[in-house]
């Protein structure tokens, strides 16, 4: 795949599905900024896209391996398909749907997305990175 600047479109929302997994796209596009003429800019390869290679039994290096030398998504989620347990998915989504932001973190996760200090209603996690996605871009989230 070519490397991905994030410092001008931000990676794909992590509510996009692909492979039969949310996440996905965004990590993808993640380590495509990792690769040799990528640039991250202000993202990393945050404790979600580890949580989701830990889900998968799949380690960074060998997944930024396979998204160096893959053509598209298509033969990222082929091997992805043939290298983890494929009836995980569901529970692996769920999961990450499920998380939120809560009194205990909030204050934390304010100082790294201050966005969210005006969006009290805002309690996805996912929500969260969609709406900082679009601050950060001047886009709709």
């Amino acid at each position: 795949m070519e490397a991905l600047d994030l410092t001008a479109p931000p990676p794909r929302s992590p509510f996009v599905n692909i492979g039969g997994l949310v996440m996905l796209a965004r990590t993808i596009d993640k380590l495509r900024a990792e690769l040799p003429g990528g640039k991250l800019g202000d993202y990393h390869y945050s404790v979600m896209s580890e949580s989701l290679c830990e889900d998968l039994g799949i380690t960074h290096d060998d997944f930024l391996d396979v998204v160096r030398h893959a053509k598209n998504d298509d033969e990222v989620v082929a091997w992805i398909h043939a290298n983890s347990d494929q009836s995980r998915y569901e529970s692996i989504n769920t999961a990450f749907l499920a998380r939120t932001i809560n009194d205990a973190n909030r204050e934390r996760l304010t100082i790294k997305y201050p966005v969210i200090a005006n969006h009290p209603e805002v309690t996805s996690i996912f929500e969260m990175l969609d709406l900082d996605d679009a601050a950060q871009f001047g886009t709709k989230a």
